[in-house]
């Protein structure tokens, strides 16, 4: 694709965080652009300020095809869906249609290393972000870090040098449209997420896929090889294959594995001892294996086990991802609004021991329920429903029987309900997770303000709340 903009009329859908980063840099390299959102002007104010100094128009209030008109490319930012009538009519004209994440992968100078899965992805990023700035002197000039995680990297490609590493974070709704793949490519996991979107789980793995089906001979791919819809990926693999897992690494194979309670990566033949259990203060296996994914990528991208320790060392976890808040009444309460699917939700109940209240809901996003369902009658000792998806969540859980998990049910509007109920059933020794399970956008604009509504509230509690 072209990384000449000059005098080119772009369409960009959507004025978040990717659109707005994209609609500055492609400004700045001399197209003109049109950004396009369904919200009315008086709504977005603010981003019209920030891009006020740009060659930057706005079509705002819905999505009329007619602004197709002379228009040489259509990027779409990650929430906005591949049947919006302009993407439609864009494809039906033979438009090229991209995003933030190809137009950066376009002019990026530098070695790149990829993230996606269904969960997992932020938390790995952070750690092999940490690894690669501890571990980067006398390997590589400035390590850059974003993507679906904090800025999205366009915003600073004209500043990376050939020597640099640019780690990405990488959504399913970035990856659908790539048409070049990073030079280190990981496919953590693939459950079912965002079928809302993506229609089906063919769909879905389809766009997490692109990461790897763009590489060359040079390239290097890592797997989660525990998770079955990362493993079947193999046979896509363009390059060399690395894997990671609490299983046993087959014979031959090289990536990461853990024996008893030690970390290993085997290379050629050679086994290489990672001095990182005694370090990782993260809960729950699957955060363990969060942190032998970092470090199997990180060893492909060439760092050391002693950068290793030194980036997994302190490290307490991402905001809103089982983020302790406070002890109210002897009671723990934690904070994993990241859990925007069953399956984290799983992950994060299978990371305590002791009594557990749940708060559950948010919008569902079409998928399964029922094996979350069969844990929560397991585990949970009281759960409290929220939002949207309560009914549906409601019916997987069934019937109660009397004397068995759950042993209490209550089912209110929305989250801040959810949260006073949880603290009129809080005992000393109970731990009260905020993991709903759903997405937050039937009240909040995302998973981030989902979690620090819910943290003001809770710190806000008194002793003599009741």
């Amino acid at each position: 694709m072209t990384t000449n903009w000059r005098n080119q009329k772009v369409i960009i859908l959507g004025a978040a965080r990717q659109g707005l980063a994209l609609a500055r840099y492609l400004a700045r390299h001399g197209a003109t652009v049109i950004i396009n959102d369904r919200r009315p002007s008086d709504a977005l104010q603010d981003e019209m300020e920030t891009l006020a100094k740009f060659n930057v128009a706005w079509a705002v209030g819905g999505h009329d095809p007619k602004i197709l008109v002379g228009a040489n490319i259509v990027f779409v930012s990650g929430g906005v869906p591949l049947n919006n009538p302009i993407v439609v009519a864009a494809r039906e004209q033979g438009l090229p249609i991209l995003n933030d994440t190809q137009a950066f992968m376009d002019a990026v100078p530098c070695k790149t290393i990829g993230l996606t899965g269904s969960a997992g992805k932020t938390t790995t990023t952070t750690l092999l972000g940490r690894i690669a700035q501890t571990g980067s002197t006398g390997k590589y000039g400035r390590v850059w870090i974003g993507g679906n995680i904090g800025d999205p990297l366009i915003n600073y490609v004209d500043e990376m040098q050939a020597s640099d590493l640019a780690i990405l974070e990488i959504s399913s709704f970035q990856s659908e449209l790539m048409s070049s793949s990073p030079d280190l490519a990981a496919i953590l996991n693939i459950t079912p997420n965002h079928l809302d979107r993506h229609g089906t789980m063919e769909n879905y793995s389809a766009a997490k896929a692109q990461v790897l089906l763009h590489q060359t001979a040079s390239g290097i791919a890592i797997l989660g090889r525990d998770d079955p819809g990362a493993w079947e990926l193999q046979n896509q693999i363009r390059g060399k294959l690395l894997s990671f897992g609490i299983s046993p690494l087959p014979e031959k194979a090289n990536g990461g594995y853990i024996q008893g309670e030690q970390f290993f990566i085997r290379q050629d033949g050679q086994t290489i001892e990672l001095p990182i259990a005694d370090v990782i203060e993260l809960r729950g296996e699957h955060n363990r294996l969060n942190a032998l994914a970092a470090c199997t990528i990180a060893h492909a991208a060439g760092f050391s086990p002693s950068a290793m320790r030194e980036g997994i060392k302190g490290f307490r976890g991402v905001p809103h991802r089982l983020e302790f808040v406070r002890t109210w009444r002897g009671a723990q309460w934690y904070n994993d609004s990241i859990a925007t699917a069953p399956e984290r939700t799983l992950a994060a109940i299978r990371s305590f021991s002791g009594p557990l209240i749940l708060m559950l809901g948010g919008r569902d996003k079409d998928l399964p329920w029922e094996d979350l369902a069969k844990l929560v009658h397991q585990r949970v000792d009281h759960v409290v429903l929220f939002g949207e998806a309560a009914p549906k969540i409601e019916t997987a859980l069934g019937a109660r029987t009397p004397g068995s998990r759950p042993y209490s049910q209550v089912r209110v509007p929305a989250l801040k309900d959810a949260v006073l109920a949880a603290s009129r059933l809080a005992q000393p020794g109970f731990i009260v997770l905020l993991s709903p399970g759903g997405t937050s956008y039937d009240e909040f604009k995302d998973f981030e303000e989902r979690g620090e509504r819910f943290k003001q509230w809770v710190l806000e509690f008194s002793e003599t709340l009741r």
